[in-house]
């Protein structure tokens, strides 16, 4: 991931409470991680399929990878 763009939005308060129990027994992850690896897997699950599609489709694929599999060491 070369370049990053912040994204400020709101999320339920429950939603939230859920994602800093996972933080909080997850060290290795952080909020911008897990909301890289959302977004990326629901654009994989939801995204255009078509040929004309097809990079984005491998971005998203390498940017979910590359979250999932990142050190923090």
């Amino acid at each position: 991931m070369n370049t990053s763009v912040s994204i400020l939005t709101e999320i339920p308060e429950t939603l939230h409470e859920s994602l800093q129990g996972y933080l909080d027994t997850h060290p290795d992850w952080d909020h911008d991680r897990v909301f890289s690896a959302a977004l990326s897997l629901f654009l994989l699950q939801n995204g255009n399929n078509t040929p004309e599609a097809l990079d984005s489709c491998r971005v998203a694929a390498r940017v979910y990878l590359e979250t999932l599999f990142q050190s923090n060491t």
